[in-house]
């Protein structure tokens, strides 16, 4: 069966359709998103996962309106959030929105926090933002509060950024990002900088947040391992779209995937296997600045037909599981 590009979810809280984006340099114009359709119920904990340069932040930045400036731009689609599409949006009201109702904890924890002022204050000044009416004790003790949920005694709050290592940073910008209770957080690679333990930490602190105050959450990430243990469900992307989306136990089940999909669950090491190697994905990702005129995966794929380099596959949908691929069609027809 057909999909409309649209899942059947209650309550969406985000509502991604057909958003197209483009980086345009004077070299040439890399086409990022392509496409691309996700949405997002209140509460839920979904998995972004795919290949660097998938196109996974460039959604995230998208929906905060921090695409480069007179470098990226949204060229078709629309982002609802509730009943306000963002990209009709102006300044303020974005500036009322990120922070408070939508956060984001950024990848390089490095260019997220200003190196001459302490990460107290750089805590606190979300706060003084978006929440005036608490008394200036409130947010003391709110800061030492998120401070001490991230592992790092209230007591260093004075410091500055250089005074802590990578992983310290990183719980830092966690903390700034959860600190003013969003209805979304979009974490792109929130645990990369962090060790086991506190990769468990850090997620055990986002599903507390969930169930405390029905913030959904868009984790963005290269570790299945962590989508299969955090999220409730998982869109795969690739080259600017999303491919496979469903239950994390409908796509991890492995009976049926994209074929981009089957390549990155055969690149999970397995304890039971007694292969020798892991097997990766054949070829590079499709150039973004010439994607070709079928689907962008065809010349990795070993189920490659001639429609693939023709024609660009059509979503086909069974109990919520929905699946760009040509080879679906063929299966049901």
């Amino acid at each position: 069966m057909v999909q409309d590009n649209k899942l059947n979810l209650q309550e969406h809280l985000l509502d991604i359709s057909n958003l197209h984006v483009q980086y345009k340099t004077d070299d040439a114009t890399v086409y990022a998103l392509n496409g691309f359709n996700l949405q997002v119920r209140r509460g839920e904990k979904i998995g972004l996962v795919g290949e660097t340069g998938a196109g996974k932040t460039t959604m995230a930045l998208s929906v905060l309106r921090l695409l480069p400036e007179k470098i990226g731009k949204v060229t078709a689609g629309s982002i609802l959030y509730g009943n306000d599409n963002l990209l009709e949006q102006n300044e303020a009201f974005m500036l009322g929105l990120r922070g408070r109702r939508i956060s984001m904890i950024f990848q390089d924890p490095m260019t997220s926090l200003n190196p001459i002022v302490s990460v107290g204050n750089q805590i606190m000044e979300v706060l003084d933002l978006h929440a005036p009416q608490m008394s200036q004790h409130e947010k003391n003790e709110r800061v030492d509060r998120i401070l001490s949920m991230v592992g790092i005694p209230p007591s260093r709050k004075e410091e500055f950024p250089y005074q802590f290592s990578g992983g310290m940073k990183q719980r830092i910008v966690i903390a700034m990002a959860l600190i003013a209770e969003p209805e979304l957080l979009l974490a792109d690679e929130p645990t990369t900088a962090l060790d086991v333990t506190m990769q468990a930490q850090i997620l055990d602190m986002m599903s507390r947040l969930k169930q405390q105050f029905n913030t959904a959450v868009v984790l963005i990430t290269h570790d299945l391992g962590v989508v299969a243990e955090f999220c409730d469900r998982v869109a795969v992307v690739y080259a600017g779209k999303v491919v496979e989306q469903g239950t994390v136990e409908q796509v991890f089940a492995r009976v049926r995937n994209h074929p981009y999909t089957v390549g990155l669950l055969n690149c999970i090491p397995d304890l039971e296997s007694t292969a020798a190697r892991l097997v990766p994905i054949p070829g590079q990702m499709a150039d973004p600045t010439q994607l070709p005129a079928g689907c962008a995966f065809a010349d990795r794929c070993i189920h490659c037909m001639d429609i693939c380099r023709q024609e660009a596959p059509k979503m086909y949908e069974q109990d919520g599981h929905c699946i760009l691929c040509h080879l679906f069609k063929e299966r049901e027809d």
